[in-house]
């Protein structure tokens, strides 16, 4: 109860902000979107990678299954991504096929912020999964949506990260971008996470929210029919850990294996 009244209270809050704010994307029909969200012009000129931090120095992947370049940064013990997963070839994964979106079914909001999955897309595992438990095809570590050599954090990872940029009360502060918050919320980006506020895609009201707001990234880590996200907001210097249904999307971030 006290998790779905959490759930609740969360989704009113941005509905608020997001008519307070008149933000046009913020409350686009959900629908199946079919774009890839390849970025153009190269990767020298990806949109993400304006909001990393310049005095922080990232390491680069390429993604042999499309050819997209990742930068990936190593904070303590841990090399992370340092932006939001972008796959959404359902060709060799199908169980991606119509559970993954750009935020607002916009080609430009994956170029910028990644795609938002389901909890089951992001693992790469049935959406029957989403109402009964995964713990028999959850693998350690799970690779899910992510590259080979990378898999989805679980709760223990994410804590790792939390524990080493100094603890969640001001965690949040320290993994949000320096810019692209909403309302003064840019965090100092302190180790190179930078976190953007792609927001998540609400099927309950077949809505996109939050976008600019928060920032959401699944978990590997799951109860029956809800799973486990790390998540910060704009206001908030905290980074803290809650659960959601699995059918919601949010981003993801892989971690090296």
């Amino acid at each position: 109860m006290r998790a779905k009244m959490k759930m609740e209270n969360s989704k009113i809050n941005g509905l608020f902000w997001g008519l307070a704010l008149a933000i046009s994307a913020l409350f686009t029909a959900c629908g199946s979107d079919s774009s890839s969200g390849a970025v153009n012009g190269g990767v020298n000129s990806k949109t993400a990678w304006d909001y990393l931090n310049p005095n922080v120095t990232y390491g680069e992947i390429t993604d042999p299954r499309d050819g997209q370049v990742y930068k990936t940064v190593s904070i303590g013990t841990q090399t992370w991504m340092a932006e939001n997963l972008n796959y959404a070839d359902s060709i060799p994964m199908p169980d991606l096929a119509g559970n993954s979106w750009c935020y607002g079914n916009r080609a430009d909001s994956c170029a910028k912020y990644g795609r938002l999955y389901s909890w089951t897309a992001s693992m790469n595992i049935a959406s029957s999964y989403q109402s009964a438990s995964a713990s028999a095809v959850i693998l350690s570590p799970h690779q899910g949506a992510c590259p080979a050599g990378w898999h989805i954090p679980t709760n223990t990872e994410w804590t790792t990260l939390v524990d080493f940029v100094g603890g969640e009360e001001t965690a949040g502060t320290k993994l949000k971008s320096r810019k692209g918050w909403v309302n003064n919320g840019n965090g100092t980006d302190a180790y190179g996470f930078s976190a953007l506020p792609a927001g998540r895609r609400d099927c309950e009201g077949a809505l996109f929210i939050y976008g600019g707001l928060r920032a959401d990234f699944w978990s590997a880590t799951c109860d029956t029919d809800c799973a486990y996200y790390q998540d910060s907001y704009y206001y908030f210097s905290a980074s803290r850990r809650d659960r959601d249904y699995e059918k919601e999307a949010f981003s993801v971030r892989c971690v090296k294996d």
